[in-house]
């Protein structure tokens, strides 16, 4: 795999931990330029002084707001100015409140849509219309989750973003196909990150129990899955959800 994602210039959102900042981390350690997107101003600055260490790619940071449209097309068209294209977007960026039917706060579920699917939207959009310039298009992955395919109780919410993203992948797959632009999804299971931490304890043993793997992923193992599809192995894939769950019984 070494060297797999050399002179890929790739944008990955909500790349200030967890799932994100694996991606990154990873896409570097193949020979990808990375652009690293967080909304939150300098979050990233201390980890990335020592993120190109060792490795033959380069990750800058990129601060906006992915709900913003303006910040958006500025972030992308800078990228595009100073690398030339994009030949990969990572939607990763999403927000996550659990919250039982009855119980749902209209501010969370606002929220969720504006990021999780308003804002998947416009970094699709935005991107395609540079990788749609370029003979060679691009790929473009979008992080769903496994509670987008297959629902979760107390997950109402946060399910029917997923499963937007889900569907605004295969829609756009069929769109873009034409310009040679790629479209697939990740729907990762039970991963180990901040959030998952703040989890009830309980609960979350109960679902790892549901693993047939034994255990949660770690945020490298969708990062992997990512590599897949933005490298040149997956030329003729489009309009794919790939589940990375350890084959989780739900």
């Amino acid at each position: 795999m070494e060297r797999l994602l050399e002179h890929k210039i790739c944008l990955i959102t909500g790349a200030g931990r967890g799932i994100g900042k694996a991606v990154a981390e990873l896409f570097a350690e193949l020979g990808a330029t990375v652009y690293a997107n967080d909304a939150r101003e300098g979050c990233m600055d201390g980890w990335l002084s020592e993120a190109g260490a060792g490795r033959p790619g380069k990750i800058y940071a990129s601060y906006f707001d992915i709900t913003d449209e303006s910040a958006v097309k500025a972030a992308v068209m800078g990228i595009k100015k100073e690398s030339g294209r994009i030949d990969v977007l990572i939607n990763n960026a999403g927000v996550e409140f659990n919250e039982l039917i009855g119980m749902i706060s209209r501010k969370n579920m606002d929220l969720m849509l504006s990021v999780n699917v308003i804002g998947t939207i416009n970094m699709l959009q935005t991107a395609a219309r540079v990788m749609g310039r370029q003979p060679e298009g691009g790929s473009i992955i979008n992080i769903s989750s496994m509670v987008g395919l297959r629902g979760n109780r107390g997950q109402l919410v946060y399910s029917a973003t997923k499963g937007a993203v889900v569907s605004l992948t295969k829609s756009a797959a069929k769109e873009l196909a034409g310009k040679k632009i790629r479209v697939n999804a990740i729907a990762p299971g039970l991963t180990q990150t901040p959030m998952m931490e703040q989890a009830d304890q309980e609960k979350l043993e109960a679902r790892i129990k549901n693993i047939c793997m034994g255990r949660p992923a770690k945020p490298r193992d969708i990062a992997q899955a990512c590599v897949f599809f933005a490298s040149d192995l997956s030329g003729y894939v489009s309009g794919q959800v790939l589940a990375v769950d350890g084959c989780t019984i739900m």
